[in-house]
């Protein structure tokens, strides 16, 4: 009974004072700039640089499209259509040029930083990616309007051709994989090095043999 009292006592000095006080419902969004996505306190802008720094840190391919005539519920389908491991988010340009600051391969993207990103993180699937945005694009006639801009891989700027490129190339597991198979046909210098234990393609053949022979048994 106290709390229904207390709460009577709030709400009449609230309508007292020319103010009536109406509790959310809706979780704070400042932390990442409520609707738009965008990181309004200092709190927020640093918590959304280090968001971007880890997915980068993850990623093996970033490219974006513009945000431009895209719906919540547009934007809530895109992220939907993605595979696991592949991010969807909208950045401000001024938050990814801190983000890539330092990053070496992830430098080039600042000359990407113009009008509005929605930027894809990869970090594996850039096939299924690629197929995914394709889908989606065609599926909501986004198409012409939204198309891939450009990327960045292994420190190069891709345009809009070079990334669709990227996705019909074989992904690295798959490489690492027709690598395993054929490295024993290899005796010469080049499999030995590859084979030293230090080599992070080495530790990569090998979970690929062993997955292979595991296959085959």
């Amino acid at each position: 009974m106290d709390f229904y009292v207390f709460a009577l006592f709030a709400a009449l000095i609230a309508v007292a004072n020319g103010f009536a006080v109406v509790p959310s419902s809706r979780p704070s969004t400042a932390l990442f700039g409520g609707a738009k996505g965008m990181a309004t306190t200092l709190e927020g802008k640093q918590a959304r640089i280090e968001f971007v720094k880890d997915k980068l840190s993850r990623s093996e391919l970033i490219f974006s499209v513009p945000s431009e005539g895209l719906t919540v519920s547009e934007s809530a389908a895109l992220r939907e259509a993605m595979p696991s491991g592949t991010t969807v988010s909208l950045i401000k340009n001024k938050l990814m040029s801190r983000a890539i600051e330092g990053q070496g391969e992830w430098e080039p993207a600042g000359e990407l930083l113009k009008g509005t990103n929605m930027w894809f993180f990869v970090e594996e699937d850039v096939a299924g990616s690629l197929k995914a945005f394709k889908k989606f694009a065609k599926d909501f006639d986004k198409s012409e309007s939204n198309a891939i801009k450009a990327g960045v891989m292994d420190s190069s700027v891709l345009d809009a051709a070079g990334v669709d490129a990227v996705g019909k190339l074989p992904s690295k597991s798959e490489l690492y994989a027709r690598i395993a198979g054929g490295i024993n046909l290899v005796p010469t210098k080049l499999a030995r090095v590859v084979k030293a234990p230090s080599s992070k393609l080495a530790r990569a053949i090998k979970l690929a043999t062993e997955e292979k022979e595991k296959e085959e048994a």
